[in-house]
């Protein structure tokens, strides 16, 4: 791709951004930065970039802009209906997002890997086992480090593992994954996407430019994912709980079985660390693709009984007077607390935030049968109460803190507090993240019977 005096225009100066502007502007192209956000605000960014060649539109954007470009690389954050991304369009200019224009310079493998939820322990699982096997290899995309780093860097990557949004594959043309893998499919972001359709459209297109020589990673588990498998050009891999495959990988009786090409592979479970009944399914797709892209099974194995899980999801946070504490900041929807709430019974869950849109009758058969009781917090605690309400003993609480104190008192001794919200975190918190260290602190702060 010819970048020496192209006229780029980039859409939004966060880390991605930052990052897009310093490879194009140092590869020679002639690149504009356009942000809504004023220079004070983004001064921080701006300093990153100091001494590039750069021009910038500031606290605007400007239709003219976006016309004139040969190239717009926009912020996977603005929605394509944007005016003037559809100004852009109009004015036949072509655009992409980081992910697509950073895919254009990699020529080693790549796996990419999306769903609703698992996106990223599956990801980060897959480069741990990559690097295990003594691969050099680049963990990036909607994970936190942009793709385009990679570029920027030189490095000499032997496997990429990427994690992808479907903001990411909306504006995607060539990207080319060796292997895709669909974990599941729930609805996510209605806020975002006019239909639930819309959404597992833009999901889809991680298959859309595959050829018969690559494979499709495939949750047959997962209803919606196993209806879609007919209409792919890739070589489909199927994965599941429940089933078991002449080709592809599965689970039974304590062992994940790999079977591909006349090979076959086993991995007793009984090591693994990760909780959850939905951590098969993340280690099944990573152990899928690691050994499709010639990892060692032994090795392979080693990185899964290795690897403890993130930050954020189902995370332990202490035992306290026989009740365990779990905080699932990082489920923000609906699809992501049925895996939790299948994970355990006698179960008081704080829930919710700021609604997404979608609805929360896929939890009732879960509230029902494991939820002794719920507590509801922030923008979307009514909603919940009325859909949900009647299925247990239900609460609603102001503050998260106050939420942790009523669930150590009603909580008894075998049972689990689960914080798994259902919901973004953009109505009290900053971020997921944010949410997630307020939670563990108010359990950290709780004292026991016995004082302590």
């Amino acid at each position: 791709m010819k970048l020496v005096d192209k006229h780029i225009l980039v859409v939004g100066l966060a880390r991605t951004g930052i990052a897009v502007t310093r490879f194009l502007a140092r590869s020679g192209a002639r690149v504009t930065v356009t942000d809504l956000r004023s220079a004070e605000t983004l001064a921080a960014a701006l300093d990153e970039l100091a001494g590039l060649a750069v021009d910038y539109v500031l606290g605007r954007h400007d239709e003219a802009d976006f016309a004139a470009a040969e190239l717009v690389v926009v912020s996977p954050g603005v929605p394509q209906d944007s005016p003037y991304l559809l100004a852009a369009r109009r004015a036949g200019r072509e655009v992409i997002t980081e992910i697509e224009l950073a895919a254009r310079f990699i020529v080693a493998p790549l796996a990419a890997i999306t769903g609703t939820n698992g996106k990223t322990t599956t990801t980060t699982l897959t480069g741990e086992i990559f690097r295990g096997c003594g691969f050099r290899t680049f963990v990036g995309g909607n994970i936190g480090n942009p793709l385009i780093e990679l570029v920027e860097s030189g490095e000499a990557a032997e496997r990429v593992v990427v994690e992808i949004s479907s903001f990411q594959l909306e504006w995607i043309r060539e990207f080319h994954p060796r292997v895709a893998v669909l974990l599941n499919l729930t609805e996510d972001h209605l806020d975002r996407y006019a239909t639930f359709d819309e959404y597992i459209a833009a999901k889809m297109r991680i298959f859309e430019n595959q050829d018969a020589g690559d494979y499709a990673i495939l949750n047959l588990d997962d209803p919606l994912v196993a209806s879609l498998a007919g209409g792919l050009k890739a070589a489909v891999f199927p994965m599941s709980q429940q089933r078991e495959f002449a080709a592809g990988i599965f689970h039974r009786d304590g062992t994940i079985v790999f079977r591909h090409a006349g090979r076959e592979e086993r991995f007793p479970t009984a090591s693994f660390k990760l909780p959850g009944v939905h951590n098969l399914d993340n280690i099944m797709a990573a152990l899928a693709t690691a050994l499709l892209l010639g990892c060692d099974a032994q090795r392979a194995l080693a990185a899964v009984e290795g690897f403890v899980g993130l930050p954020h999801r189902m995370e332990f946070v202490r035992e306290l007077d026989g009740v365990r504490y779990y905080e699932d900041s990082k489920a923000t929807n609906v699809g992501s607390v049925e895996k939790a709430l299948a994970s355990f019974t006698a179960i008081t869950l704080i829930a919710g935030g700021k609604d997404k849109g979608g609805s929360y009758a896929p939890l009732e058969p879960l509230v029902r049968e494991r939820v002794e009781h719920l507590i509801l917090i922030g923008e979307a605690k009514e909603r919940m109460a009325r859909e949900l309400g009647q299925l247990t003993d239900t609460r609603q609480c102001t503050t998260l803190e106050e939420a942790v104190t009523l669930a150590a008192q009603l909580a008894a001794p075998g049972g689990v507090v689960l914080f798994s919200p259902a919901c973004s975190s953009f109505d009290m918190f900053r971020d997921y993240a944010e949410r997630a260290e307020r939670f563990k602190a108010a359990v950290r702060a709780l004292v026991g019977r016995s004082g302590r």
